[in-house]
């Protein structure tokens, strides 16, 4: 399989999850992908799953809200693999639990704007520059449903991340499109990675099956093939777009 023969992808946040799968797919298609996490152990190992399938990885570290080490980490993409085409900001995560507005505290909510749009905002401006002096570059950034569907209870400062990457989404695609740069979003509704299906109750993943029209919850697998069409020439004319990927949940 060759969609993606030639290229260098960086998917952050790849050591685990959603991201992982992400990551094997792009090389099983031909990518050079570079791994991201901020555990080496855990990004060893999937960078030995890819070469065991024949694919090429390389592990690199970064904290994502610290725009030198982002820079220090294109500098060794580059030195290994070469300049970046792909980019998936898939990094993030919700680091505090959901409440009402009054009770987030500050430091709350600076880390959950810091842990998802920031990082986001600062891994595209570290590579924008080059995909725009080499005229091409893919760029897919990550949402959620949370920021597609607000529900009571829902993580709002999380959920307002969400929803700034999404905007970020649209004006990168705006400014860039004209040097030949796409920019697409995924919004993905729950997915069953290895620690949701640890955390998660039998019974409570059955009641979240239930409300979803197509009856099963996602697995990183279908975010990685939604990922690959984003990424892929099939997807030449899109770009600046929110791809709801949750079983028919979502219907806006």
């Amino acid at each position: 399989m060759t969609e993606l023969q030639g290229r260098v992808a960086l998917v952050t946040g790849s050591s685990r999850g959603i991201g992982a799968a992400i990551a094997r797919r792009f090389a099983a298609e031909g990518a050079a992908v570079a791994l991201h996490g901020r555990t080496h152990d855990a990004a060893a190992a999937v960078q030995e799953q890819i070469t065991a399938a024949g694919g090429k990885a390389i592990s690199v570290m970064a904290d994502l809200t610290d725009f030198a080490q982002i820079e220090a980490m294109r500098s060794v993409i580059e030195d290994n693999l070469g300049p970046v085409d792909i980019i998936v900001a898939n990094a993030g995560g919700n680091p505090i639990p959901p409440g009402p507005v009054e009770d987030i505290t500050e430091e709350g909510w600076h880390a959950s704007i810091d842990a998802n749009l920031t990082t986001t905002f600062f891994t595209i401006k570290a590579f924008l520059p080059g995909m725009k002096e080499r005229h091409q570059g893919i760029i897919i950034t990550m949402s959620s449903a949370a920021a597609r569907r607000p529900t009571t209870g829902s993580p709002i400062a999380y959920a307002a991340a969400k929803a700034g990457i999404e905007l970020l989404t649209k004006e990168i695609a705006i400014q860039a499109g004209p040097t030949g740069i796409r920019i697409n979003c995924l919004a993905p509704e729950t997915i069953l990675t290895e620690r949701n299906r640890q955390q998660i109750p039998p019974a409570i993943q059955d009641q979240l099956r239930q409300a979803h029209p197509l009856q099963r919850l996602g697995t990183p697998e279908d975010i990685a093939d939604a990922a690959l069409f984003l990424a892929s020439n099939r997807s030449d004319w899109i770009s600046g777009i929110t791809l709801d990927i949750a079983g028919g949940s979502v219907l806006v």
